[in-house]
């Protein structure tokens, strides 16, 4: 066993040297990772049930990455998307892509669908016996609330509320959902722990995503459902969103234009690596359900890094110079994000490995790969 174990591991790490290329072959991986977890006495029992998995937002960054995880344990997965214009369409494409060419493809299905769609869903419901839905479909961005508000009401309101109904109406043993780290607000504890109060959002995103804790609760209460909400600190690494800070720092560092850095660089964010963040949801949808169960739990990497820290490692790593335009604090930002990942690491053996340098290396050697 040990011997398998230590194949993965090295496997493992020439899959992540590579991860950067979007054509590299996985087929060699993932089959010595589905032999050592056979010989894991808590993971066998998820060969001999196979799940049917929905998740929402599949063509979104961790959606994508989050149904490659799945399908190499051996999981059937259905993806649904409205693949909406908010970022560059083909990026989601290509991640699909990327998705479908994966070695057990034929247990993937992906369906272009609104979650705000209310007869459309409860048909993908009625169609379906899922056994977990993942609901990270959602309008993400927190500055982008402040443009256009209709849209993260239509999504993370009504649409959640779909989400909700169909697990309710079918039955469906557990709901795990994206929450965000911004429902913290400008917490003054640090790092952010599940039992800081939550309730002075100060951008609608935030309030979005704090009402979807309340919804889910209310379900758990009224309908004996179970719930899990993620708390996601920061994510970034390869096929990520463009509106994100290392894409649009990337970007302009390669164009040699100035990069704009809010509170004059006084900033702290819990960086988390794309892989640390799916393994982690998946080990919560391969959880044993218990039915009447709420909980809402943080995830991230759980170490505070200073802003100019990260521009540094993306300017060593892209091999270009940051310049750097220092601004103010702009409004629905927060100064500091942290995440207190004990809890999920107590109840579920949450451990993320990839380090902030190790990540920025794969995810700058992705972007200039990608995008040339």
């Amino acid at each position: 066993m040990l011997l398998v174990h230590e194949v993965c591991h090295v496997i493992g790490c020439a899959k992540n040297t590579a991860i950067h290329s979007a054509r590299w072959d996985c087929n060699i991986y993932y089959a010595f990772e589905r032999i050592y977890l056979l010989t894991q006495p808590n993971c066998r029992r998820l060969f001999e049930k196979q799940m049917h998995i929905l998740i929402t937002g599949a063509a979104g960054f961790i959606g994508a990455d989050l149904a490659l995880k799945l399908l190499s344990q051996g999981h059937s997965v259905v993806g649904i998307d409205n693949f909406n214009d908010y970022y560059d369409i083909s990026l989601k494409r290509a991640r699909i892509a990327q998705v479908q060419e994966h070695p057990q493809a034929d247990q993937f299905s992906i369906v272009e669908i609104d979650i705000v769609n209310r007869p459309a869903m409860a048909a993908l419901f009625s169609d379906n016996r899922f056994d977990v839905v993942v609901n990270l479909a959602a309008q993400a961005g927190v500055r982008y609330s402040l443009e256009n508000p209709e849209s993260y009401i239509d999504s993370n309101l009504v649409g959640f509320g779909n989400i909700l109904e169909g697990c309710r109406h079918s039955k469906v043993p557990h709901l795990v959902y994206a929450s965000s780290s911004s429902v913290y607000g400008a917490n003054k504890n640090f790092p952010f722990q599940e039992n800081d109060r939550v309730d002075n959002p100060v951008s609608l995103y935030a309030a979005t995503k704090k009402a979807n804790e309340l919804m889910a609760h209310s379900y758990v209460d009224l309908y004996g459902m179970q719930c899990t909400g993620l708390r996601f600190f920061t994510v970034y690494g390869p096929w990520g969103r463009p509106d994100m800070a290392p894409f649009r720092f990337a970007s302009r560092m390669l164009k040699g234009e100035p990069i704009p850095v809010y509170n004059n660089g006084n900033m702290i964010r819990d960086f988390t690596y794309i892989d640390d963040i799916t393994e982690g949801v998946k080990l919560v949808v391969e959880s044993d359900a218990q039915q009447g169960q709420y909980s809402v739990l943080n995830i991230g990497r759980g170490e505070k890094v200073q802003l100019m820290d990260f521009i540094d490692a993306l300017s060593r790593h892209l091999g270009v110079e940051a310049i750097i335009d220092m601004k103010p604090m702009q409004d629905g930002d927060v100064p500091r994000t942290m995440a207190d990942t004990t809890q999920l690491q107590t109840k579920y053996g949450y451990s993320p490995s990839i380090s902030v340098d190790e990540g920025v290396a794969k995810f700058a050697g992705w972007y200039n790969e990608y995008y040339g």
